[in-house]
Order: structure tokens, then sequence, then C-alpha cells
């Protein structure tokens, strides 16, 4: 039974890891189930601590990828009307457009918010922009917490 676990662990940790990059897979949530995964057998345990900090660090990282957008919306510029536009396309995007939704949705809808508030042209791209940028900064984040799990699970798997 440990053999499964080991193997569905690892399935689940390089999931994580790709699911950092690709918008439809949720990256450090998979990562984090391979961690349990290694846990539950035998040989391998973490603490409680360590499991529950990890946890804390999945669901946030996992929020902030939803915020960051929106962050760089407004970092960039963005007004009331684009932050506003961010959210909305980030929502179309997730149920209409999957996976490049996510990527595409929140640019397109600062841009559009920005637009009908008024702005120039450079100034709603300038918004959108900040959107991707955004997009970029949350997988980066993601792809540090996945990366360090799969450290974890590494380490307890073959230095322990």
């Amino acid at each position: 039974m440990d053999y499964f676990l080991i193997g569905l662990g690892v399935l689940l940790i390089f999931g994580g890891i790709i699911g950092s990059i690709l918008p439809f897979l949720p990256g450090p949530p998979l990562s984090y189930g391979g961690l349990l995964l290694l846990h539950f057998t035998e040989d391998h345990q973490f603490t409680s601590r360590f499991l529950i900090i990890w946890a804390v660090i999945t669901a946030v990282t996992y929020l902030i990828d939803y915020f960051i957008p929106i962050w760089g919306t407004k970092r960039f510029g963005g007004s009331r009307q684009g932050i506003w536009g961010s959210i909305i396309g980030l929502i179309a995007g997730i149920f209409f457009f999957p996976p490049f939704g996510i990527i595409i949705g929140p640019f397109a809808g600062a841009v559009i918010g920005e637009l009908v508030a008024g702005k120039t042209h450079s100034a709603a791209f300038r918004s959108g922009f900040g959107s991707f940028v955004g997009f970029l900064l949350g997988t980066l984040i993601q792809l540090i917490a996945a990366g360090m799990m799969a450290w974890y699970f590494a380490k307890e798997l073959f230095f322990s």
C-alpha cells in the first residue's frame, strides 16, 4: 500500500508543479495532496505543525492567485472601473473560456473597464498589462510553493 501512496504522491507533486504554470490545474493543492499521501505511509511522516503550516500556505497561495491580477491592475494605474472589469473578466474567463480565460479575462476586463471609464487606449492597455503582470506574479508564487513542497517530499522520501 505504501508504494501505491508514494507513487500517487509523486504524480500529485508533478501535477502540482505543472498546475502552477497551467491555469486549469490547482497547482499548490495538488502538491499538498502529494505531501499528505506521503504522510499516510508507514515510514515517512511529517509533523502536524508542518502539515498545518503548509495547508495555510497552500490556501493563501491559491487565494492570492485570484486577487493578484486585481492588485496589478491597480498598481499600473487602473481605476475602480478597471479593477471591477478585471474581477468580472476573471470570473467570465474562468467560466466561458477555460483554461486561457483566467489569463485573457482579467486583461480584457481591465481594458474594457478603463475604456468605459473614458480613459485613453494607452491607459486602458497599461491597466490590462498590470492585470497580466499580476497573473505572472501569481504564477511565480504558486510555482515557488509547489517547488518547495516537491523539495520537502523528496527530502522526506529519500533522505530520512
